[in-house]
């Protein structure tokens, strides 16, 4: 950190949300640019922004700081607005939220709808989304479906606020990449009075960046930094491999017939075995710029070892050497269910067959593979 932001040891902190200043990091809570030092007041570039563009930016704090900030939340009086990534629900989802916020209303916020074929009844998204919050520790008072980055669907989220609001103030959370800036940016200009000066963070001693915007009624739209979890793949890779991995455009679903033995490589992010069942299809929903690439099982390894960062590419063999080793996690689909295989940050397969399979699949370790209830 520059030496200029201390004093005889001491912290300089930002007059508008009170985290300690730092000039390294950009993306993290408590940014300030080096030119920025001299102004009077200080503030944080998350802050100053708001106070003079109406704008907030993107901010990043680990797991534990974030989990005391939603327990702080839920000794206030907030409706809780939680925004997901539908590209990536159970990776961007808080599980246990209610263990933190306690019995706050929770508005959850379900993001990139945009992304999926037009033809997907919202109405089943809306109950296959409230069916896994829950499950996941979730109870929500609505589910509203939206795209943040296409404007679609937010004058739901402005009904569901004011339905559910009250006198409370709006706390809005979420992990990052999920689209949570744009929401809060959007209700920053739809509801916010920033004539006056920003408010302190509301919780005495935190450092943690937790920003108050001031509403037009008296209450406040409480920003909080977005939570990093590494368990997305989305957070591993290389930022220039971003635009491959995630979608910005409708996903057009990839179809495979596979006989058992058979394999799909991701780029070289991610592997799908399938081991045990009758020939049957799998459908990919991942974006359509990132390459996918079948083979025999018993070539699988050999492909992997003699191609990666080359035909099993992104990400290079430089970045690829960069990632966590893989790890199997073995996956049975019962028969006569409906089910899908989501690889947290790179997208899900859905298994079309009633016969039933037996699956493995390589991912980096610690990204999260999870069988769930088929979303489309």
């Amino acid at each position: 950190m520059d030496v200029s932001l201390e004093a005889s040891g001491v912290f300089q902190t930002c007059s508008g949300c009170g985290v300690k200043l730092q000039t390294e990091f950009p993306e993290k809570i408590g940014y300030i640019p080096p030119s920025a030092q001299e102004r009077e007041p200080l503030l944080c570039q998350r802050c100053y922004r708001i106070k003079h563009y109406n704008e907030i930016s993107s901010a990043t704090v680990n797991s534990a700081d974030f989990l005391e900030i939603l327990s702080q939340l839920g000794r206030s009086d907030a409706l809780i607005v939680h925004i997901v990534d539908l590209f990536d629900f159970e990776g961007s989802l808080i599980s246990g939220l209610h263990r933190f916020v306690g019995n706050a209303p929770v508005l959850l916020v379900v993001n990139k709808i945009d992304l999926l074929p037009k033809a997907i009844n919202p109405n089943r998204i809306l109950n296959w989304a409230q069916k896994q919050a829950k499950l996941n520790g979730i109870w929500t008072s609505k589910v509203v479906l939206c795209s943040a980055r296409k404007n679609i669907g937010f004058d739901r989220v402005v009904e569901a606020l004011s339905e559910f609001r009250g006198n409370r103030d709006v706390a809005v959370v979420g992990a990052t990449n999920v689209g949570k800036s744009t929401l809060i940016n959007r209700l920053i200009r739809d509801f916010s009075d920033l004539d006056g000066e920003l408010t302190t963070s509301p919780y005495p001693g935190t450092t943690l960046g937790v920003v108050n915007i001031p509403l037009d009624d008296g209450k406040s739209i409480i920003d909080t930094p977005g939570i990093v979890y590494t368990s997305r793949m989305s957070e591993l890779v290389e930022k220039r491999d971003l635009q491959i991995v995630l979608p910005d455009k409708p996903i057009k679903p990839t179809v495979f017939q596979l006989n058992e033995q058979q394999s799909l490589f991701f780029g070289g992010f991610a592997r799908f075995d399938f081991i045990k069942g009758e020939r049957q299809s799998f459908t990919c929903y991942m974006s359509n710029a990132l390459s996918i690439h079948r083979t025999k099982l018993e070539r699988a390894d050999d492909l992997y070892r003699e191609h990666r960062g080359q035909l099993l590419a992104p990400p290079s063999l430089e970045d690829m050497d960069k990632l966590p080793a893989f790890t199997k996690h073995a996956i049975r689909i019962p028969k006569g269910t409906d089910k899908d295989v989501l690889i947290s940050g790179l997208g899900w397969i859905k298994i079309n067959g009633t016969t039933g399979a037996e699956l493995m699949i390589h991912a980096p370790k610690g990204i999260k593979v999870v069988m769930r209830d088929s979303l489309v």
